[in-house]
């Protein structure tokens, strides 16, 4: 079984945008898909009561704490063994044994992310988290990045952020606009790849370098190493620390160390 955990312990980072859409695509490509919710709110398990009956059908797990929406908790949480694809939707602030158990089973792993300050520096400390407490240095998961939620490519929250990731050395997959389509999408139970091509036609050519890197296509938009975990590590420590304040209001340029 093919498992992709999207994570960010940042709430609002659009994790939910990225499970469905997964989920819808291997769907519409008949393969066995599977869904598992950790998310107390049960986003991706409501998209999935939205789900119309003509639509490839999608398992849906819960994996939320009891003490949650009464009604998600009392569906099953477990996910049957003849699941070909499993998309986690991973609860923010991950942590601690769940957020090594969850690294320990991935094949791979997308973290999504906004362009703001607040965003940006919330993901340096998880990403830190990622390797240090979550174990990612020594698991064979592949990492990559999303940017999510993207209203202007040319602002300078923008820019902070293609300078973070590339500080970072994880492969930098695609920006995801913050679109209306992607609302309906939540809203109707159906993936973007489900969709007429007039209506989601520009959202799929987004979306289309997640899928490709999924299939083994990795970018390398950076011209950096994916694997050079310990400086990806490091990137996130430096870029963690740092705050704004000056007076563009934009985060430093920062460089990585020569060699790395």
């Amino acid at each position: 079984m093919l498992n992709i955990l999207v994570i960010n312990s940042k709430g609002g980072s659009g994790k939910t945008t990225l499970t469905t859409n997964l989920a819808g695509y291997y769907a519409s490509r008949s393969f066995r898909t599977a869904i598992i919710d950790f998310d107390p709110q049960g986003s991706s398990l409501h998209w999935l009561q939205a789900r119309p009956d003509t639509k490839p059908a999608i398992h849906a797990a819960n994996g939320a704490p009891a003490k949650g929406n009464a009604h998600l908790s009392s569906r099953q949480s477990w996910v049957p063994l003849d699941m070909e694809v499993l998309i986690v939707d991973a609860p923010a602030g991950a942590g601690g044994l769940l957020l090594k158990e969850l690294v320990r089973k991935a094949n791979f792993i997308v973290i999504p992310v906004a362009p703001s300050p607040i965003d940006i520096r919330a993901t340096a400390d998880f990403i830190k988290d990622l390797f240090l407490v979550g174990g990612a240095r020594t698991s064979n998961a592949r990492i990559a990045v999303v940017a999510n939620r993207v209203r202007n490519r040319s602002g300078t929250a923008y820019a902070s952020l293609e300078r973070f990731l590339a500080s970072l050395k994880l492969p930098f997959l695609t920006a995801l606009s913050d679109s209306d389509v992607y609302l309906q999408s939540a809203e109707d139970g159906v993936g973007i790849f489900e969709m007429d091509e007039q209506t989601g036609g520009r959202e799929r050519q987004e979306f289309m370098p997640i899928v490709r890197w999924l299939d083994g296509h990795f970018p390398n938009r950076f011209g950096v190493r994916a694997e050079d975990k310990q400086a990806i590590l490091e990137g996130s420590r430096k870029w963690a620390a740092f705050r704004p304040g000056n007076a563009t209001g934009r985060f430093p340029a920062f460089r990585p160390a020569a060699g790395k």
